[in-house]
């Protein structure tokens, strides 16, 4: 029996990298500090190792043979990244892509709302840490972070002791604003109820009362003047959202009017926008996209040099008939549904942790280990922190989703 510190778990956005885990016998037995979603995350450690080509088994290298024709016998590749793959794995796939001269989306366009809203506005944020050690006024917008996030409140925003904050929890006030069925915190120290149909005009009725404009006397947007006006008087506000899509869609409007909220609230005070992102390192996709082609997502090679389609990713593009054949690199089981189904109807090649039971039928299927878990490499948080990942079960007799890829790429470059 081992114990290896310091490990890096992908189970959700907050990437959260003071968990040890211990391995018994090539199997993980405990995750200790994880969350529910971590435990989950981790579980034993055991991926299936399967390469399937059409359907039966085969070797590596046949299987990357039928995976470089399959792509560069497509008009109209798509490349797509999934979760539970290291930046080092993106950044070939984005290789890849160009070569093809195809599409390439990944998981960070489940966020792209906010994306794109940052890019016409700017962002008024900071790191987790920052927020730990400064934020005294936290107001979670619509959102308990409890469920898909759930260790955000205790070591970042609410719980952790920071230099603005030595007691705690007790050196801070929450406050939960609550729009229709998406509430925070049952625990916070004060409420908000705003409509949810009246959440962008409560947003920017707030923004006015900042900038000192006249707002009106609308009375169902009493409750969020006075919480503006209590957020003035903080030292520094953690304004907290989700990024990731929940059952109720959300208005596109929103992402733009917290950024503008957060902005103008730095003319009066310090306040930062955290916005929650999910696991799999999807954070690391927009940032490995954005240095390594100029966009976040959603990028398209066909011209022989990257252009930007923010609102033609793989999910419109598959239900549009663009594509001819898709090679999906991670772990199929974190794909949204609408991709997932657009799949079904092209030729595909998945490689990743378990890319043998995708809910499709690939041409070519070939099972890797998990980022963080069987290999390391990079990957970055929800505030876009890079974090090194330190595999607990490094060395232990399962595929590599690097050298898979690199071999692939090395392939299609070579034929080239």
């Amino acid at each position: 029996m081992s114990a290896v510190e310091h490990v890096t778990c992908l189970g959700c956005g907050c990437a959260c990298d003071d968990i040890t885990v211990v391995v018994e016998r090539g199997r993980l037995t405990e995750a200790q500090r994880a969350c529910v979603l971590g435990t989950a995350w981790f579980g034993d450690g055991q991926v299936p190792q399967e390469i399937r080509i059409r359907g039966r088994a085969g070797t590596l290298e046949r299987a990357i043979a039928e995976a470089a024709k399959v792509l560069t016998d497509a008009q109209r590749p798509l490349v797509y990244l999934a979760g539970d793959i290291s930046c080092e794995v993106q950044r070939d796939a984005v290789a890849i892509a160009d070569r093809l001269q195809g599409a390439i989306d990944s998981l960070a366009g489940t966020a792209g709302a906010g994306v794109l809203a940052a890019q016409r506005r700017g962002r008024a944020g900071a790191t987790l840490g920052e927020l730990r050690q400064r934020a005294d006024l936290v107001v979670f917008w619509g959102v308990d972070p409890g469920a898909r996030y759930p260790r955000y409140s205790a070591r970042y925003a609410v719980d952790a002791v920071g230099l603005a904050a030595p007691a705690g929890r007790s050196s801070r006030r929450v406050i939960a604003v609550d729009l229709g069925e998406a509430r925070g915190p049952a625990d916070a120290d004060g409420r908000v109820a705003i409509r949810p149909d009246a959440e962008v005009d409560a947003l920017g009725t707030m923004r006015a009362t900042v900038q000192g404009r006249v707002a009106g006397t609308n009375a169902a947007l009493a409750p969020a003047i006075a919480l503006v006006h209590e957020m003035t008087q903080a030292r520094y506000v953690a304004l907290v959202a989700d990024a990731e899509p929940g059952p109720i869609p959300l208005d596109p409007d929103r992402a733009e009017a917290l950024i503008a909220l957060a902005q103008a609230l730095n003319g009066r005070t310090r306040c930062a926008l955290s916005t929650l992102r999910g696991g799999g390192n999807r954070s690391g996709a927009d940032a490995v996209l954005t240095w390594q082609t100029g966009f976040p997502f959603a990028v398209d090679f066909g011209r022989g040099y990257p252009t930007y389609r923010p609102h033609a990713g793989a999910a419109e593009r598959l239900a549009g008939g663009e594509v001819d054949a898709a090679l999906v690199i991670g772990a199929p089981a974190t794909l949204p549904d609408s991709v997932a189904r657009g799949l079904a109807g092209v030729a595909t090649v998945a490689i990743g942790p378990r890319a043998s039971a995708a809910g499709w039928n690939p041409v070519v299927a070939v099972d890797t280990g998990v980022a963080g878990i069987h290999e390391g490499g990079t990957a970055f948080r929800m505030d876009d922190v890079p974090l090194p990942l330190r595999p607990a079960l490094e060395g232990e007799d399962v595929r590599s989703a690097t050298a898979t890829v690199r071999a692939l790429r090395e392939r299609l470059e070579g034929g080239a």
